[in-house]
């Protein structure tokens, strides 16, 4: 998929509520505009790809505690140039995971957000604030499958039930406007 693809799917996404609406107007935005918007090397924001894994019974969510932001949370990262998102979210389950087996329940857009990162230290590094134009992904793996922590970036990789996971996040925001809707669509859904 190429960057021409990404923004007629985005442009044809039916936003889920008004944070979706306001978002994908941003998102939209910036790849018009922005050329390196598929760089972290961008400041002011670049895209990213998130997913919200579930088991085959959709009663469950995968979810890994993130060093970062000190809190269990979705798996995702940063495009770095691939303009694929849902390659680059199906990589990142992956990689974050230890999880062989990930598949997309659909290739289709699951939900948009624009979140905002803190400055914080990665690697030896000072990161300024910026803005993840996230594109995220409905996935789903075998919950008996083997997980592994990537110690760089979290502690922990589990299952959570659809509330539980609601109770697992410490970010306020996020797990209110992000998650609960996430789990709302995924009931919605069947």
């Amino acid at each position: 998929m190429d960057r021409t693809e990404l923004v007629r799917q985005i442009e044809e996404y039916c936003p889920y509520n008004e944070q979706e609406e306001a978002d994908r107007r941003i998102i939209l935005k910036c790849l018009r505009e922005e050329d390196d918007i598929f760089d972290r090397g961008n400041g002011l924001a670049h895209m990213t790809a998130s997913a919200w894994v579930v088991n085959s019974g959709r009663t469950k969510v995968l979810m890994v505690y993130h060093n970062i932001y000190k809190s269990w949370s979705w798996l995702g990262g940063h495009a770095d140039n691939e303009q694929d998102l849902l390659e680059v979210a199906v990589r990142e389950v992956k990689e974050e995971s230890g999880l062989a087996m990930v598949r997309p329940v659909s290739e289709s857009i699951y939900s948009l957000e624009v979140l905002t990162v803190d400055g914080h230290v990665k690697r030896g590094e000072y990161v300024g604030s910026h803005l993840h134009l996230n594109v995220t992904y409905l996935l789903e793996a075998d919950e008996n499958d083997a997980l592994f922590s990537k110690a760089d970036e979290n502690s922990g990789v589990a299952w959570f039930g659809l509330e539980d996971s609601l109770r697992a996040s410490t970010e306020p925001w996020i797990r209110e406007r992000i998650y609960a809707k996430l789990n709302g669509k995924l009931k919605e859904q069947g």
